[in-house]
């Protein structure tokens, strides 16, 4: 008895089956796989099996639950690199915590599904029209809450171009909704299907008369629907492809920059390796500089700026003398400004920032920015549990001003490594003038998995967001200059030394509609889907067609 009470709320293994299909194939998707075509029929798996459980909230949102945990698992499985690497943990408990993890983030695709098998138990099949509203307001939702949207839908196209200039209007969110549309229509013309190919004639033999007009009405529904959101995706594409277009003018380069990827190991440094490797970072920058000067002897005479990406070296240049003569040595002898991660003090609480800190040709400090969005558990324990659970590298105080950096005439906003999932740090820094952005990461404590490839994804987004170059540095790799319209362009190998040389130009100032507004439309379908949601209690249930 009790058993098949329980088993009353399990879905069928049909559906669990669908759900598991729908993970594989976006995970698929994703780096290091990279079949970025599979997003846009990954769902439909999920969508069908969403349906079979339409008559159970519970069942549905099971199904949705175990899709998005697997989903994540198999596209976050590199987080026990470090635990097991560096956090010392045996192997069966490293991904029992990433089980735990993905269970805890994959309760949003449940809530999806769940809210999806409402809107079917109320207003029929129809009600699959909604399923990309509501996809975006539970991806927003895990933003909000979970503080990430690591591996939204949307960056499964950062290598692709498809669908990826819409995020110059509407953000990561609008390309999810137009990769959710799609397979939307599918599903839509899948589900009724069997309407359409039912004769009047065998309508009326069934007795069914007085829902003839009323069925056939649906299905004029279904089809202007679609054709509508259909079409107005496509006048968004054109309007993302213009504003690309219309953005992304030649200039002359006003600075240059010189980066360097020193593939600092992750452990196992001490004093003298620490000062070998420092010594290495100016015979890099050296070897770049030269290569400069022999490119373009007019070159040398704009304003550069040496960059040296975030890495475990630990420079702290507030409280480092020995620091600041060497900075004032390397910055003088080469003529250059140089751009470093630095851990700096805060007078308020005693802690220290996550700073990334420009000083000029003389090794004055003239600019500072401290990080704002710190990894949870990471650089800083959230509050409720702040005096309970230690961060894993470091108590980092909370930065609060979106600071510019002078890069010859043109103006930089800085982002640090984690930082480049914010669409919204991008978009603050081009309100206050930003002409490129510049990321500095390190991403070796994850190790040579497939998150270079899905942080660089983040990167791409950023850059074709706010129609803005994004010069990416890193310690171990993925660098690479991203252009306005998110292409990749002079990527170094991961894991080993390398360097770079890029020009800097100033913008025209233009910006996008997505830096202008924002998330606005990740906002609009959460209302549309709280709106549905709460009409949906007001409403009988509906027999689906």
């Amino acid at each position: 008895m009790i058993l098949a009470r329980v088993s009353g709320f399990l879905p069928s293994w049909q559906s669990l089956g669908l759900a598991v299909i729908s993970a594989i194939l976006l995970t698929l998707a994703f780096p290091d796989f990279e079949f970025w075509f599979l997003a846009w029929i990954g769902f439909i798996p999920l969508l069908l099996a969403v349906d079979r459980e339409r008559g159970s909230f519970i069942r549905s949102f099971a199904t949705g639950w175990l899709f998005g945990t697997c989903f994540f698992v198999g596209t976050c499985w590199w987080l026990t690199y470090s635990m097991i690497r560096y956090g010392g943990l045996a192997p069966i408990v490293a991904y029992a915590l990433l089980l735990i993890i993905c269970l805890i983030v994959g309760v949003f695709p449940a809530i999806f599904a769940g809210a999806v098998s409402i809107l079917m138990k109320r207003f029929g099949r129809i009600a699959v029209l909604a399923v990309p509203f509501v996809w975006v307001a539970t991806e927003l939702l895990r933003h909000l809450i979970a503080g990430t949207s690591w591996n939204a839908i949307a960056y499964s196209q950062a290598f692709s171009g498809w669908g990826r200039s819409l995020a110059s209007v509407g953000g990561i969110y609008l390309t999810s909704f137009a990769i959710l549309t799609f397979q939307t229509a599918v599903v839509a013309v899948v589900l009724n299907a069997p309407l359409f190919s039912r004769r009047v004639t065998d309508v009326v033999a069934e007795g069914e008369v007085g829902m003839v007009g009323t069925r056939f009405q649906r299905v004029q529904l279904v089809a202007f629907l679609g054709i509508f959101c259909l079409g107005a995706l496509f006048v968004l594409f054109l309007f993302g492809i213009k504003s690309s277009a219309s953005a992304h003018e030649e200039s002359v380069p006003v600075a240059s920059v010189v980066t360097i990827q020193p593939n600092v190991p992750m452990s196992g440094l001490n004093y003298d390796k620490w000062m070998g490797l420092r010594k290495r970072h100016v015979e890099l920058a050296e070897k770049a500089l030269r290569e400069l000067a022999d490119r373009s002897p007019e070159g040398v005479s704009k304003p550069t700026t040496v960059v040296f990406p975030e890495s475990p070296m630990n420079f702290m240049y507030a409280e480092d003398k020995e620091f600041q003569s060497f900075i004032h040595d390397f910055a003088s002898s080469h003529n250059v400004d140089v751009l470093f991660n630095s851990a700096e003090p805060n007078p308020i609480d005693g802690k220290y920032f996550n700073s990334a800190v420009l000083t000029d040709t003389q090794g004055r400090e003239i600019a500072q920015y401290d990080k704002i969005y710190l990894v949870p558990f990471g650089e800083a324990v959230p509050a409720p549990f702040e005096n309970v659970i230690p961060a894993l590298v470091g108590s980092f105080s909370y930065g609060t001003k979106y600071e510019v950096m002078p890069f010859g005439e043109a103006k930089a906003g800085i982002v640090i490594c984690y930082e480049s999932a914010f669409g919204e740090l991008s978009r603050q820094f081009v309100l206050r003038g930003a002409d490129v952005l510049i990321e500095m990461t390190n991403d070796g404590y994850l190790g040579p998995t497939p998150v270079l490839r899905q942080h660089l994804a983040n990167s791409v987004f950023r850059a074709v967001e706010t129609h803005r170059p994004l010069l990416r540095t890193t310690n171990v790799g993925i660098s690479g200059y991203i252009t306005d319209q998110g292409e990749v362009r002079d990527a170094t190998k991961s894991y080993s030394e390398d360097t770079r040389v890029w020009p800097v130009t100033k913008s025209d100032g233009e910006q996008t509609f997505y830096v202008k507004y924002g998330n606005w439309f990740a906002w609009l379908c959460g209302l549309v889907t709280v709106g549905i949601l709460v009409y949906a209690f007001f409403r009988r249930e509906q027999q689906a067609i």
